[in-house]
Order: C-alpha cells, then sequence, then structure tokens
C-alpha cells in the first residue's frame, strides 16, 4: 500500500464489464453502502457514497478489453464528472496540500477499512 492509497483485487469467476458486474451487486447492502455507477471522465466506475471529497471506495475494471474477472476496490477522491475538475483545482491552489489531507484524515482510514470490508463481501458473493 502506498502512502495513503488503499487498492485490494479481486477475481471472479465469471467475466463481466463494469456495468454488468454493477447489475450482480447493485441489490447488495454493503458495508461501505450502496455500489452506484458513476461516470468519471473517460471512465464508468462503481462507487458507493462518498465519506467526504477525497474518501470514496471505488471498484474498477483491471487488465484491458470490454469484460474481465479482475477488479480492484480502491480508496480514492470523490467520483463524478463534476468533481474530476473541483478536486484538481483544490489541488492545484493549494500546492497539493488538498492530496495531503486525503492520506492522513480521519475518515482515510475509515475509508480504507471500507475498502477491506467491500472487497471481502464481494469475493464471498462467488461471483
Amino acid at each position: 500500500m502506498a502512502f495513503g492509497v488503499k487498492v485490494k483485487n479481486i477475481k471472479t469467476k465469471n467475466s463481466y464489464t463494469i456495468e454488468s458486474f454493477f447489475d450482480a451487486i447493485k441489490d447488495k447492502e454493503f458495508t461501505a453502502g450502496t455500489p452506484s455507477l458513476t461516470k468519471h471522465g473517460m471512465a464508468t466506475v462503481i462507487t458507493f457514497p462518498a465519506l467526504d471529497s477525497q474518501n470514496q471506495v471505488w471498484i474498477m475494471k483491471s487488465g484491458f478489453g470490454k469484460e474481465t474477472q479482475k477488479f480492484s476496490i480502491q480508496k480514492s477522491t470523490q467520483a463524478g464528472m463534476d468533481n474530476v475538475a473541483k478536486n484538481a483545482a483544490l489541488d492545484s491552489i493549494t500546492g497539493g496540500l488538498f492530496s495531503v489531507g486525503g492520506m492522513i484524515s480521519e475518515n482515510t482510514k475509515k475509508c480504507e477499512k471500507l475498502v477491506d470490508a467491500t472487497a471481502k463481501e464481494l469475493s464471498e458473493m462467488n461471483l
């Protein structure tokens, strides 16, 4: 784990696109909350309710190709088209201190635990 970054990888039995994976998990209640499909820049990711603008659990497709059996669960900044520019601007204005805050806040530890819990819950679903 790099400083302020938490990533867990899982492998599923079946192959999924990010959208079909979302369909498979959308009705399950996770410790991190209810999953949502979120457009973030050029990518689509599965997100859970953000703890703050710097701490949110994401599920991203790993590897290349439309379908995969590998997904990464990670702590990241709040996703969404509006947040891409906002987070970049805050980081620029604060000379990087905005990002540093996301590595040391109280919510950081909480979010890292939610990454672990989400990875465990997904693995237990036997997808």
